[in-house]
């Protein structure tokens, strides 16, 4: 059964504006802004958000560029996985939330497909209770916002390769979104015993702030030439075939950079409000900490901008758009 979002309450809104597109292709030539997208019935374990800061991630234009057409169909789509706003609403069958909480969370449950065609990006939207957490006390909804999927991934993958204390780490890619909290992760979380990561030369003083033992510049040396061999390599760029002549015997890799291959456990994120709730307490801590790309916060007028940024590879942590209308 569902519930018409607007059916008791003519202050809840029945449409939004949100960028959107209706073919596949770049985000300078197929992102559009509609003036009136219309809200979907409110199902019983659903929410609907007042969004107050969306961020980007790099699965939002590879869907763009169709990439996962096979899994995810439908057209037009409002892009947009990850979520800090406010609840105006809540279904029939939410418990842990009410009305005037403050939220986040990346609202698909599933990496790749059944993807919601109503995103982020917009000034409202609808997420099931269990993707949502509360927002840390101490996190701006800006902050709160670059969260989500990169963190989940993060645990995620340290969880698959049963990462656990006094293990060591290679992160290929550790100043990307994902690459960075993994590095937290394993290291405030974890307790990992030595924390090795790749970068391009600019971001290897991310890599050292954020407590790499090892930083590699990618451009200057080959990780597996060094002498040193690690217990999980945690793959962000794409490059298992290198990372098995770096890996211990009985070590573990993992990725998410498809096709993905044996030995590496491939996985592709399943998003869980319970992941960030049981990460609260070390972000209110300050042990774990969103890190925020310079351009941050990006207005939401620039999203086409900020997408093509973030398709340059050029961004240090995460790019966050705000305010939204």
């Amino acid at each position: 059964m569902e519930t018409e979002a607007s059916s008791t309450d003519p202050t809840i809104p029945t449409h939004t504006k949100a960028w959107f597109y209706s073919e596949h292709g770049k985000p300078l030539d197929i992102l559009k802004l509609h003036p009136n997208w219309s809200i979907p019935q409110l199902k019983h374990d659903q929410l609907l958000i007042k969004v107050v800061a969306a961020s980007l991630n790099p699965v939002d234009y590879k869907r763009m560029h169709a990439l996962f057409k096979d899994t995810d169909p439908h057209l037009p789509i409002v892009p947009g996985f990850d979520v800090a706003g406010v609840v105006i609403k809540v279904g029939s069958e939410v418990v842990k939330f009410k009305v005037g909480d403050e939220v986040y969370g990346d609202i698909n449950e599933e990496g790749l497909s059944n993807l919601k065609s109503l995103g982020t990006l917009s000034e409202y939207t609808i997420a099931e209770e269990k993707l949502l957490a509360h927002k840390p006390k101490n996190l701006s909804f800006i902050e709160a916002a670059s969260v989500p999927l990169a963190m989940e991934t993060a645990y995620e993958g340290l969880e698959r390769a049963e990462f656990s204390a006094g293990k060591s780490i290679l992160v290929l890619g550790g100043a990307g979104g994902v690459g960075s909290f993994a590095i937290q992760l394993a290291k405030h979380v974890y307790g990992a015993s030595k924390i090795a990561a790749t970068s391009s030369s600019g971001k290897l003083q991310l890599l050292r702030n954020l407590g790499v033992d090892l930083p590699i510049d990618y451009t200057k040396e080959n990780f597996e030439d060094l002498p040193e061999k690690f217990d999980v390599i945690y793959d962000l760029v794409g490059q298992v075939d290198r990372a098995l002549k770096a890996i211990k015997e009985g070590g573990k890799i993992v990725s998410i950079v498809p096709p993905g291959f044996s030995p590496a456990i491939f996985f592709a994120l399943t998003s869980k409000g319970s992941i960030l709730e049981k990460l609260r307490p070390y972000f209110e801590s300050g042990q774990l900490k969103p890190i925020l790309d310079p351009k941050t916060p990006v207005p939401f007028s620039d999203v086409i901008e900020a997408f093509s940024y973030l398709e340059t590879s050029r961004a240090v942590g995460k790019i966050v758009i705000h305010p939204i209308p």
